[in-house]
């Protein structure tokens, strides 16, 4: 039998201790390094795009010699205004990139004794990078389509008489939503949250390419996409398979979206679910990555992606808020 790939030593090629033990020189050189990567690791202005700049000798930071801005390694990036030490902040996504089934916040900030605001807000950070690089503008080929809910919770009644089906809308709380999936068979995921499973139908439309093989299930609003595509549907009440017709590859996103949820996290906000399920989906697109790889991804990435207009700032605005 055929080891599994997260058993095999191609899988295991990033040391959180290494990167522990990095002093905050060796953190700056690997930052600088991911960061300006096509200018040989040398900073260039990112205002004008100079490549004439001072150091300063004082304090890690940089000066353009065209248009006199100061900048660091971070500015304008999403670890803007950080108040983390680099190395800090190498050592979370580590810490992010190893947990297979997710990372909750509240383990972060333990691992980096940190305050859980910081842990989680660094966590979405990571998230929403990560999001940047899972949004396709297309899918083609053969693509598998299928929802399922996750999110909010209604506690169930202790005795038999008064308890209610979760499953009908009328017990539903507002913060449950539905995951939609689109996943391109031996290829990328991509999942949006709604409030119904029929509201991705238009979404489904635009984004994969006409004359591609959708595969779903028997639920009457994926009846709208016969005119474009051609559908392939199951019907899971008598298999979950007949030969080539399934959603089964979907159905496995699911399930890792679920262990997150149930396992790891516990509950999950539909305000953030679309997060969740961004980061779940560069997870199972990444599976076959070694960790190694996944980590200078995840860091390229978040070096890459602008300012949060959503996360910096957030634990100030929520307070202002109340």
């Amino acid at each position: 039998m055929a080891q599994h790939f997260l058993l095999s030593a191609k899988a295991r090629t990033l040391s959180l201790a290494k990167v522990m033990r990095l002093s905050d020189e060796d953190a700056l050189a690997t930052f600088k390094a991911i960061r300006w990567a096509n200018n040989d690791g040398q900073p260039f202005c990112p205002k004008c795009g100079c490549v004439a700049i001072y150091s300063y000798a004082s304090r890690p930071i940089f000066k353009c010699k065209g248009c006199e801005a100061q900048f660091s390694v971070t500015s304008g990036t999403i670890f803007a205004s950080r108040k983390l030490a680099i190395r800090d902040i190498l050592a979370a996504i580590a810490i992010f990139v190893n947990g297979a089934k997710g990372i909750s916040a509240l383990q972060l900030s333990r691992d980096l004794d940190v305050q859980y605001k910081t842990a989680f807000v660094l966590a979405h950070k990571i998230r929403e990078a990560m999001a940047a690089e899972v949004q396709a503008e297309e899918m083609s080929g053969e693509v598998e389509i299928d929802g399922a809910y996750f999110g909010g919770y209604v506690k169930p009644a202790n005795r038999k008489g008064q308890r209610r089906d979760r499953r009908l809308l009328e017990n539903r709380t507002g913060k449950r939503r539905v995951v939609v999936i689109m996943r391109e068979r031996n290829g990328t995921t991509l999942p949006s949250v709604h409030k119904a499973e029929g509201d991705a139908v238009q979404m489904v439309a635009r984004t994969v390419k006409p004359g591609s093989t959708i595969y779903a299930d028997e639920a009457s609003h994926w009846d709208a996409l016969h005119a474009r595509f051609l559908t392939k549907r199951i019907n899971h009440s008598e298999s979950y398979a007949e030969g080539e017709t399934s959603t089964n590859m979907a159905e496995s996103f699911f399930s890792r979206l679920r262990r997150a949820e149930i396992g790891t996290h516990h509950h999950i906000s539909g305000r953030y679910l679309h997060s969740y399920a961004n980061e779940m989906a560069w997870r199972e697109n990444n599976r076959r990555v070694s960790n190694g790889e996944q980590f200078l991804m995840a860091v390229n990435a978040s070096l890459v992606h602008p300012v949060s207009r959503q996360w910096k700032g957030y634990w100030q605005r929520r307070t202002i808020a109340r």
